[in-house]
């Protein structure tokens, strides 16, 4: 029987890319097991594979050898248009860089998800998650007049709309100074908290990393957990 407590389970995951020097080794084994509603860190020096990883996890890239299990599904068993479905319905992505929708406002860029999935925008669940992340003021702003702040609450929203089973941030921080940061960060850890959502963190900032449950380390193309 598959393990209801874990959302997440990394099985000898690879990956390698072709490069003019040959196969470039980028990943090898990886394996781990995250639980509902944990709060992970990923930390490693630049160019350790972080990134990468967190594309596999949330099926952007496709793995060389071994598997993603989430919620108890293989991914790789899913076909691609499979794929875009159910990353659409079980996870929610951050970026350093926002990647908000240019001509949409700050409430089209938060729905964007249901959109996308063609479900009809429940305005109420759209305007609570507005009021909990203080944007009711700039709810019909354009992203070029917000703050880093602001976007990356946006970009929080939009990634907590469809209610997914796991959040990936990839150094949401990052381009924040370090008050604007701190507060974005207890309000991410305060979204994801009530809906007993798993966030995975990947930062270089061990401030951000010493506030989750678990901190993962990757080096020498593996991860390793701290205790």
């Amino acid at each position: 029987m598959p393990d209801t407590d874990t959302i997440l389970k990394l099985t000898n995951l690879s990956k390698t890319f072709l490069s003019p020097r040959g196969e470039l080794s980028i990943l090898d084994n990886v394996a781990c097991d995250i639980k509902k509603g944990e709060k992970i860190a990923i930390v490693g020096p630049s160019g350790s594979g972080k990134s990468t990883l967190l594309s596999l996890i949330g099926l952007l890239d496709t793995p060389t050898a071994g598997t993603v299990e989430i919620a108890g599904v293989q991914t790789e068993s899913l076909s691609e248009a499979e794929q875009a479905r159910f990353r659409n319905q079980k996870i929610g992505f951050i970026f350093q860089s926002f990647e908000l929708i240019s001509p949409f406002t700050t409430e089209e860029n938060i729905a964007a998800p249901q959109e996308i999935a063609q479900k009809t925008v429940a305005k109420e669940e759209l305007t609570q998650l507005i009021e909990r992340l203080g944007l009711e003021e700039r709810r019909n702003a354009m992203p070029q007049t917000l703050s880093g702040g602001e976007k990356q609450r946006v970009a929080i929203g939009r990634a907590l709309m469809n209610n997914p089973a796991l959040i990936l941030a990839d150094e949401p921080t990052g381009s924040l100074d370090r008050e604007t940061g701190e507060r974005v960060l207890s309000l991410l850890i305060e979204a994801v908290t009530e809906p007993d959502t798993t966030l995975i963190i990947i930062t270089h900032d061990e401030s951000v990393a010493s506030r989750m449950d678990r901190v993962f380390e990757l080096k020498n193309k593996m991860l390793h957990e701290r205790t």
